[in-house]
C-alpha cells in the first residue's frame, strides 16, 4: 500500500511538472487593412469622384472563431453612408455579405464583431472586400480589398 501512494504522489507531481512547463496555446492575432476607392467598386458608382476611406482592425482567433474589432473612416461621400460590411469577393467581383459593419454608419465608426472560420479564411486567402453604401450608390461608393497579415 505504501508502494501505491508513493507511485501515485511521484506520478501527480511528474503531471503537475508537464504542465507548469508545457507552452500555453497558441493564439492567432492578425491585422486587416484596405484603403477604400471609388474606383474599385463594382459597378462603377455615380457622382463619387472624390470618395475614399480606409478600413482597418485586428481580430484574435479563439476556436472556429475569431473577435474583429474594426474602424472605418471615409470622406467625401455624395451621401450619408447607410451601411457598411465585409463581402466574399475577388478585385473586381461583387459578392455576398459576409459580416455587417454598420448601418447607418459615421466616419470614424468602430465596431466589435464574431467572425466565423468561412470568414477567417476569406480574408487570409485575398479574397474579402469592405465597401461603404449610401443612397445614390446603394451596391456600394467605395471599395477595398481586404489584405490580412499575421
Amino acid at each position: 500500500m505504501k508502494k501505491l501512494a508513493t507511485l501515485i504522489v511521484a506520478g501527480g507531481a511528474v503531471a503537475l511538472l508537464v504542465a507548469a512547463f508545457a507552452p500555453a496555446a497558441a493564439v492567432d492575432t492578425y491585422t486587416v487593412s484596405a484603403t477604400l476607392k471609388n474606383n474599385t467598386e463594382v459597378p462603377r458608382p455615380k457622382g463619387a469622384t472624390f470618395a475614399r476611406g480606409m478600413f482597418s482592425g485586428k481580430y484574435v482567433e479563439h476556436g472556429k472563431t475569431a473577435t474583429l474589432t474594426w474602424k472605418l473612416t471615409f470622406s467625401r461621400l455624395t451621401g450619408k453612408a447607410v451601411a457598411a460590411h465585409i463581402h466574399a469577393g475577388k478585385r473586381g467581383v461583387a459578392g455576398a455579405v459576409l459580416v455587417p459593419l454598420c448601418g447607418p454608419c459615421r466616419n470614424g465608426q468602430v465596431g466589435k464583431v464574431t467572425i466565423t472560420a468561412a470568414t477567417i479564411s476569406k480574408l487570409e486567402s485575398g479574397a474579402a472586400y469592405v465597401n461603404v453604401h449610401t443612397a445614390k450608390n446603394a451596391g456600394g461608393e467605395v471599395r477595398g480589398q481586404i489584405a490580412a497579415k499575421g
